[in-house]
C-alpha cells in the first residue's frame, strides 16, 4: 500500500472499528504503522451513536482520533461540494461534511466509507476511497 498521510472514517468506518471488524483492524494497522493521522468529522459521532453502540470502545475509538469541527466555514464548502456533485437534502448532508474534511487534510488522504458512489462523487479523485 502506497503511502498515507491522513486516514478519514465515515460512520462505516468507526463502526466496523468499533465493532473490531477483523478488514478494518489490519487496515487501521498499516495505516498506523505509516504514522498515518485518523481523523473523523464531528458529524461522525451523531451518526454511529445509537443504543446498541458498546460506548466504552466508541469512547476508548474517538480517543484515538482527531475529530474535526463542522463549522460554518466548512458548512459552506461541504454544501459547494454537493451542488458541484448535482447532490441535495439530509441523505447526503453528513457524507458531504465528511468529504470535506477528508479534503482539507494533509495528502495522500484515504477514506474508509460504505458510500463509495456517493463519496467519488464529492471527492473525486482527490481521495482514495477505500470500502468497508
Amino acid at each position: 500500500m502506497n503511502h498515507v498521510e491522513s486516514v478519514v472514517l465515515d460512520a462505516q468506518g468507526l463502526a466496523t472499528w468499533i465493532t473490531q471488524d477483523r478488514k478494518t483492524l489490519a487496515l487501521l494497522q498499516v495505516f498506523h504503522d505509516m504514522g498515518a493521522d485518523l481523523v473523523i468529522s464531528a458529524n461522525t459521532i451523531v451518526e454511529v451513536s445509537h443504543g446498541r453502540v458498546n460506548v466504552p470502545r466508541l469512547r476508548w475509538a474517538l480517543s484515538r482520533l482527531r475529530i474535526e469541527p463542522v463549522t460554518a466555514e466548512s458548512a459552506r464548502s461541504a454544501a459547494e461540494l454537493l451542488k458541484a456533485a448535482g447532490l441535495h437534502g439530509h441523505r447526503y448532508a453528513i457524507d458531504a461534511t465528511v468529504a470535506e474534511a477528508a479534503l482539507r487534510q494533509p495528502g495522500p488522504v484515504a477514506l474508509l466509507t460504505s458510500d463509495l458512489d456517493d463519496m467519488r462523487a464529492l471527492c473525486g479523485d482527490r481521495v482514495r476511497l477505500i470500502g468497508v
